[in-house]
This record gives C-alpha cells, sequence and structure tokens, in this order.
C-alpha cells in the first residue's frame, strides 16, 4: 500500500541560514524543482526522500531550543560511512550528541540544525 516517505517539512525562520546548514555543513543536494509558493524555502534530495524546509514564522512546530535532546520529535538518515559523516560535522564544528553503542544495532549521531529541529543520523 506505501511506497515511502516522499518528504518532510521542516520550519525554519531564516531561509539562507538555512540553506547553508543543510546544503554547506550537511553537504545535502538542493533540488531544483520547488515552485515559487510565494514563501521562502527550499527543497532538498536525500537518498529518494526530500527535506523541505519551510519559513513560517507563525508556525507551532518550533521547539524553542536548540539542545539535542534524542528523545525529542526527529526525523533519521541513514548515512555510507558514519567516520566520514563525523568527520564532516568535526570540521564544521557541529555540536552532537554521538551514542556509538547504544540499545540499537545502529551507530546513532544526533544533531540540532539552527532553528532547533532535530536530526538523527545513523549506520
Amino acid at each position: 500500500m506505501y511506497e515511502g516517505i516522499h518528504h518532510v517539512s521542516l520550519l525554519v525562520t531564516d531561509i539562507e541560514r538555512a540553506k547553508n546548514f543543510y546544503g554547506n555543513v550537511l553537504g545535502f543536494d538542493e533540488s531544483p524543482d520547488r515552485p515559487d509558493f510565494g514563501f521562502p524555502g527550499a527543497w532538498y534530495q536525500v537518498g529518494s526522500t526530500q527535506i523541505h524546509l519551510i519559513v513560517h514564522k507563525e508556525g507551532r512546530t518550533f521547539r524553542g531550543t536548540t539542545e539535542i535532546d534524542s528523545r525529542d520529535g526527529h526525523f533519521a538518515v541513514r548515512v555510507k560511512d558514519i567516520e566520514a559523516f563525523l568527520h564532516r560535522l568535526e570540521t564544521h564544528g557541529v555540536e552532537m550528541l554521538n551514542k556509538p553503542e547504544n540499545k540499537t544495532e545502529w551507530h546513532q549521531v544526533y544533531i540540532s540544525d539552527p532553528d532547533g529541529n532535530i536530526i538523527e543520523f545513523n549506520r
């Protein structure tokens, strides 16, 4: 019945700061296919799934903190090489919660984007 998750939408307050983080820091590929919706945003292709960044100041899903809490709402991205990913984060000075040993069978790394959206990366 289902094929997978098409996209995840995240609210951001500053699209240029968010694009720098998702494009330059994380290295996600920005999609040129985003139509002009009349508000700022960006689409990123991550495997077969997209991440949609949306500027919506009245949005209600802002956490109000950039504190990294692995139990708070988040989505997860599978990485091919966790060591290369960790090196990338360290190079860019990104704060992380690194959990190589945990109750799952995969290495987990949690980060917060500049607006407080939590993302888990795992391998």
